[in-house]
Parts: structure tokens; sequence; C-alpha cells
């Protein structure tokens, strides 16, 4: 397959489709679940249910999808993600009842698990070095976007039945357009020259290379070789990932329970319900509020796109950190101590702020390095831990928010005190345990990290 005749850039595009569609159908449930909630009869906990189903597969999806990518390839396994989309946004669309919703919800959640464990690897391992951040900063770019087209898709659809069909099924629906998209995309994307070469198909591999830096200053025959020597190396196998790739390990499970512990998917789903039951708005204002914030968190990532490449990473990550932390303190204490009508506006500043300190370095940080710590031939189950990982933290915390909003009587500044101190954590957890991977090609990490086993052996 010659990939001459496609654009890098349309490879990266293309590429980080999955992200748009995770984006999308995570977004997409805000607004459509209390249309379903009325229209099928629900209560309070079937809904719920409904939302986190998705998690649930996710967290299946990306554990069995990366001993598969590291055996078939990552480009078969997109192709196989997308005809998961194509089939969950479908069945959601025409779902009958409570049973067929959630069937329809778990095979998304296999969907979007896989292209969160998928795709980070894939564009880091398509991507040169000096690019890699820009270009692996696209997933997230992609998540953001789908979530603010999903809020668009919501409020557009709110309340036309076209053609005698629901707005829920088409807000629902709107989803098989990316889905055919990445459908289209995973037929006609380059296998990864990397994976290529681990399955000795080297030639192949060149073919790819060539026509991926035809128009950069890097040299592919150069990667070529670094890739050979670091495919040669002997294999350890899956006991490689509790050996040298360990510190990989633990470092892709914190950064990724991070990611969610501060609590930002919780403000993704909930913010609406937090602005109705915290501070009394009205359910249309609500959904607007979301439109903006998803529109902060877009732009803010499209920053994150332009700088990534600039920094080290460590240093966008503690400046994140810091940002999350001292907004959502400061917020969590005004929520204590002011009134309600006085605390809303600066909430919905520091919210803001918050957003900003996440999308320009956790939000794309931690799926770009999910893509680099790896070792080649355990990436695929590296990239799947890393991912689930999120995934579990994202369920636990969208499973915890509304029980502790409740507890402190609807009061924000309870849930973000919890998330304050898990931001203050994220500080110290950067500062002693995240390795600085910019502008190394993932064959120099990797070497870095057996170098760094063998002086441990060495020492012992």
């Amino acid at each position: 397959m010659h990939t001459r005749h496609l654009s890098t850039f349309f490879i990266f595009v293309f590429g980080a489709l999955g992200g748009l569609l995770f984006g999308f159908d995570t977004g997409i449930i805000s607004g459509a679940s209390p249309l379903i909630e009325s229209n099928f009869h629900l209560n309070v906990e079937q809904t719920g249910f409904i939302t986190s189903s998705v998690l649930i597969g996710s967290s299946i999806g990306a554990l069995s999808i990366g001993t598969l990518s590291d055996k078939f390839g990552r480009k078969r396994l997109l192709l196989v993600s997308s005809i998961l989309f194509l089939l969950g946004s479908g069945l959601s669309m025409t779902a009958s009842g409570f049973v067929s919703m959630v069937v329809a919800r778990i095979i998304l959640g296999f969907a979007v698990g896989s292209a969160s464990a998928l795709t980070p690897a894939y564009l880091a391992e398509l991507a040169d070095a000096p690019h890699r951040g820009s270009l692996g900063t696209m997933f997230q770019l992609m998540i953001t976007l789908g979530i603010l087209l999903a809020y668009v898709s919501n409020l557009g659809f709110l309340g036309h039945n076209l053609l005698g069909i629901r707005d829920w099924r088409w807000m629902l629906g709107s989803a098989l357009i990316p889905a055919v998209l990445l459908f289209i995309g995973s037929l006609i994307l380059p296998e990864s020259p990397r994976f290529l070469v681990e399955k000795g198909k080297t030639e192949q591999a060149k073919e790819v290379l060539h026509d991926l830096r035809a128009n950069t200053d890097e040299d592919p025959d150069k990667e070529l070789a670094d890739i050979e020597e670091v495919a040669n190396q002997p294999k350890g196998g899956l006991r490689e990932l509790f050996t040298f790739a360990r510190p990989a390990v633990l470092v892709a499970i914190g950064l990724m329970f991070l990611q969610q512990l501060v609590g930002i998917n919780s403000v993704i789903y909930f913010l609406p319900q937090v602005f109705i039951k915290g501070f009394g708005f009205a359910e249309g204002n609500a959904i607007w509020i979301s439109v903006g914030i998803g529109i902060v968190n877009f732009l803010c990532t499209v920053l994150a796109y332009q700088i990534m490449d600039k920094f080290n990473r460590r240093t966008i990550l503690l400046f994140g950190s810091i940002v999350m932390a001292v907004s959502i303190i400061i917020l969590s204490i005004l929520n204590f101590t002011l009134n309600v009508k006085a605390a809303a506006v600066p909430t919905m500043i520091l919210i803001a702020i918050y957003i900003f300190g996440f999308a320009v370095s956790w939000g794309p940080i931690c799926w770009l390095m999910l893509g680099e710590i790896f070792p080649l031939n355990v990436r695929g189950i590296g990239n799947s831990i890393g991912s689930a990982a999120n995934w579990i933290g994202n369920f636990i915390v969208s499973q915890f928010f509304l029980v502790l909003l409740n507890a402190f009587h609807n009061n924000v500044g309870g849930p973000f005190a919890v998330f304050g101190f898990f931001a203050i954590v994220s500080i110290f957890f950067v500062i002693y345990a995240v390795p600085e991977t910019r502008g190394k090609t993932l064959e120099e990490i990797e070497m870095e990290m057996r170098r760094g086993e063998d002086v441990k052996k060495a020492a012992n």
C-alpha cells in the first residue's frame, strides 16, 4: 500500500479519528440521557447505568486490544474498532428499551476502549521525534472536538423529531458519520512501520517510513536501522512488563489514574447538573454552560498542539498541576465561605481556569506519553494497561461525584476539595516519577530504559 498519495497530515487526522469518536460517544449522552429517561420511563439508577455502561465496555475493550494489536497490527484493529463504532451507534439509535440500550452502549464502550488503547501508540509510531508531541496531541484534540460536536449535536436536534423519529435517536445516530470516516480511513491508512519491523517485514516498513518522512529533515534509513536494533533485542515477552518496563507501567498507571482523579470527567459529564442543583440554573442555560466549557477545552487543546514540541513534557505537566490545584482549591474555599448567589460567577471562571490548566497539560500529555514510554514488543499491551487504568479511574470518579455532591448538600466545594488534593499529589508524581521524552526517538527512550535496567542489575 503506497502512502505516497496520502499527505502526512491526512494520515494523522484519520489516525486520530478514534479520538473524535471517543469524545463524541462519551459527550453525546449528557444531552440525550434525560430524553431517554423520560421516553423509556427509567429511574435514576437505570439512567446512570446507561451512561456508565460505556465505561464498562471501554475497560474491557482497552484491556483486550493491546495483545491483539501486538499480534495482528495496529491497522487491522483500527478497522475492527471502526466496525464496532458503526454497530454500537446503529444499535443505540434504534434501541427499544433499557436492556437494548445498555447492550448498544457496552458495544460502543468496546469501540471507545479499543480506540483509546490503539490510537496513541499508532500515532506515536508514525510520527518523527521532533513532531511527535504535536502529532500525538492530535488524539486529545480530536477527543475535545468530539465532545464539542456532541454538545452541538445535542443542541441542534433537541426538540426536533425529524421524520417522526425522536430527537435523542438523531443525537445518538449522528455518531455514525465519524464512524464511517474511521472505517474508510482504516482501509487506506498505512500499517505502523515499527509493527512491520517487529514482524520481519522490513521492506514494507522502509517504504512506509520513506513516504512518511518525505517532507521532513529526518533520515528514514537511520530511523529504520534504530528500529531494527530495538526489534532485535532479546524478547522477554510479557515478562518485560514486570522487569525493565516496570517503571513505564507504573508511570502509565499513575499518569492515567491522576488524569481522572483531578476530576475532569465529572466536570464534563455533570457540569449542567452542578449548575442546576448547586446554583439553581434553568436547564437550558446549563446546557449552554457545557457548550462554553467544551469550547474552552477545545481551544486550550489547540494551544497545547502549538506548544507541545517547544517545552519539556515534565514542565508542561507541572504547570498544569499547579494551575489546577490553585484554581480548584480557591473554588472549594469560595463555595464553603460565600453564599450560592455570590459563588456562581467566580465558580464558572475558576472552572474555566481549571480546564485551561488540564487541557494544555494533563489532557494531551498523558495519552502522548502512553504511546512513548513502552518498549516496542510490549507497546500494545502496555498501552492497554494504561488505557484501562484511565477507564477505571473515570468510572470511579463519575460514579462517586454525584454521591459526594449529595454528601456535601449540593455544595460543589466538597467534591472539588477532593480533586484539589489529587491535583497536589500530581505535582509530586511529576517531580519524582515521570521521565522526560521530548525530542527523543521511541528507540532512544527504550534504549535508555534498557540501560537503566542493566545498571540496576550491575549494582545488585
